[in-house]
């Protein structure tokens, strides 16, 4: 179950305040929805104009017998304006709104979008992506329906009572409006009453939903890793046990909502048969004529047909409340990393970074970087090595200020990372991580991802720089060669040589080489070795390393243990050393050099 933005339990008042949140998206088209009002109210005039037509019509046959149709035709034609205007000014709110409705709806997930590239990495690593997805979908929707039900089925219902109560009164003896008024109170209110004993087993049904959908999502992006372990009963079976809960819980659902129908339909029933009752009375008393008889039945018709659907309407406004709740929720998420009040542009005129005591934790009891003091220079090569869970990843993060460090600060040209724009710091770095992922889309889209404004030519020479250009080549479709989802229609070596092709073609002040070598074979990675040291060359680069083969050519060398510095040097120097690296080194080897990519 998704849990990381539901904490608040959900409230009538943040009902409102959700309201009060998305009625922004509305205020650019407040003439189109003046309008659409306009022709709500119109339509519902005419509709409950026709009865009393009606009512006309039946009263002038019946007095007239076999005379004289005039007047009876006049009623006719009236009767059949008043139909044709009330579809016409139904049809005419239901075009003048669209825009606004579905206007509204492309801002939400344009909003919810952007704020979801807003919020920081441990968000995204928390997150679980079917769940979010999940409950994105139906916040969107939920604003669409609240829209819809409000202004196209309550207000429209709220203005025929109050049209339909005005007739009664004016026209008729108390008791037909107090029955009236009677039915209509015993129905909303039991509607409520219901409705919100009924709500958890929605509530519990979507949970289970957005908890299913992300099982299957997981499953299938860990596709894989499913079928190494032959685990697809177990994964079959974890999905299967969450729908036997939401089975469980639809089924709930669906009983209640027969049980609330039936008691609607029992309220509704009571009251027109108490009021045809009086009606028909007054017809044989001589009270009323046969035109007040079908005037009553028709407008009793009219009312508690739509009062009907406002029962359903009510459950499902408030299922959508629940559903843009989440939504809402998710709006209200801060990020972690923000820029500051007045941040300016990172300015790099030489690219020199500094780590000054750093010390970083993602949980407070788990320390991963310790007093960390580095300086990269601009133009040289400083790499750093060590064992996993050294903290070697965690220094690109904080680079890039997916992150703030915990004490410390790290700058470059002096500026500290956290008093300048993220867009303009991210700008001046490029990285090759050493986990590429790649958009389900073109090489051509992947490549260029780096610099969408750049020429096909640059294109090309990156990837000729990267050595990829003469694969790409080779494909029938070329450059237009669909990747698939997350690049898995790639080897580990190829979408490491599209991410270095990136790099190259963003053409960044500072360079963070994360592995960048590690899923190509010994072949390849000597043929690009060459290449990374153009590229680097007069950047300032950051090399996160595994092989140490590739950087014995750093100009310095940093050894991680367990967050801090132990050793620092040229390769030579660390080797006469005699200490980590040199232990790292003969360990290194001794490895048998096979491929470990293509």
């Amino acid at each position: 179950m998704h849990t990381l933005y539901t904490s608040e339990p959900h409230t009538d008042r943040r009902d409102w305040q959700n309201i009060r949140a998305m009625a922004p998206l509305l205020w650019d088209y407040r003439g189109r929805a003046a309008l659409a009002l306009l022709s709500l109210v119109l339509a519902k005039v005419a509709n409950v104009g026709v009865p009393l037509v009606l009512k006309e019509i039946v009263d002038s046959l019946d007095a007239t017998g076999a005379g004289p149709l005039v007047l009876p035709l006049t009623f006719l034609l009236g009767y059949g304006a008043l139909r044709l205007a009330a579809s016409l000014f139904n049809e005419l709110r239901d075009a003048v709104f669209a825009k606004v409705r579905y206007r509204a709806m492309r801002q939400i997930s344009l909003k919810v979008l952007r704020h979801l590239h807003e919020l920081s990495l441990r968000f995204h690593l928390q997150r679980k992506t079917g769940a979010i997805s999940q409950d994105l979908d139906r916040g969107t929707r939920s604003l669409s329906s609240i829209l819809n039900y409000l202004l196209f089925n309550i207000l429209p219902t709220m203005a025929e009572f109050v049209l339909v109560a005005s007739i009664l009164f004016s026209q008729y003896d108390a008791k037909f409006a107090f029955v009236t008024f009677l039915t209509v109170a015993a129905y909303v209110i039991f509607t409520l009453m219901v409705t919100e004993w009924r709500m958890h087993f929605r509530l519990t049904m979507n949970a289970l939903d957005s908890e299913a959908n992300s099982r299957s999502v997981d499953s299938l992006i860990n596709y894989e890793t499913v079928k190494y372990f032959g685990n697809e009963e177990l994964e079959l079976n974890r999905y299967d046990s969450t729908l036997e809960k939401w089975e469980h819980a639809a089924v709930q659902s669906q009983t209640s909502m027969s049980a609330l129908n039936f008691g609607q339909g029992s309220i509704i029933a009571v009251g027109v048969t108490f009021l045809m009752i009086f009606a028909a009375n007054g017809v044989v008393s001589g009270e009323m004529s046969m035109g007040d008889l079908v005037l009553v039945n028709a407008l009793l018709l009219q009312l508690f047909i739509p009062l009907n659907f406002l029962g359903i309407v009510y459950r499902q406004l408030k299922y959508s409340f629940a559903d843009m709740d989440l939504m809402v929720k998710l709006l209200e998420t801060e990020a972690e990393v923000q820029d500051a009040e007045q941040a300016t542009s990172l300015k790099t005129d030489h690219a020199k970074v500094c780590f000054d005591a750093v010390n970083f934790s993602y949980q407070p009891e788990r320390p991963i970087l310790k007093d960390f003091s580095l300086t990269l220079e601009p133009g040289k090569k400083v790499a750093v090595v060590g064992p996993s869970g050294a903290g070697k990843s965690t220094l690109a993060r904080l680079l890039f200020r997916f992150y703030d460090v915990t004490d410390g600060s790290i700058t470059i040209d002096g500026q500290d990372i956290r008093e300048v724009t993220q867009d303009s710091l991210r700008a001046a770095i490029g990285i090759v991580p050493q986990d590429v992922v790649l958009f389900n889309d073109t090489l051509y889209y992947n490549l260029a991802y780096a610099r969408p404004d750049a020429s096909r030519a640059e294109i090309e020479q990156a990837a000729a720089m990267a050595h990829i250009k003469e694969f790409i080549e080779s494909l029938p479709d070329a450059y237009e060669t669909m990747v698939g989802e997350r690049g898995l229609k790639l080897s580990g070596g190829e979408k490491q040589r599209v991410a270095i092709a990136r790099a190259i073609l963003k053409q960044p002040s500072v360079l963070v080489f994360d592995e960048a070598t590690s899923a190509l074979d010994t072949k390849t990675e000597q043929d690009i070795q060459e290449t990374l040291a153009e590229v680097a060359k007069n950047r300032t680069t950051l090399v996160i390393a595994h092989r140490l083969s590739t950087i014995v050519d750093a100009d310095q060398i940093v050894v991680l243990d367990q967050g801090s510095i132990v050793e620092r040097g040229t390769h030579e120097e660390l080797l006469a050393h005699n200490g980590h690296y040199l232990t790292m080194w003969e360990l290194q080897k001794k490895e048998p050099q096979g491929s470990s990519g293509s």
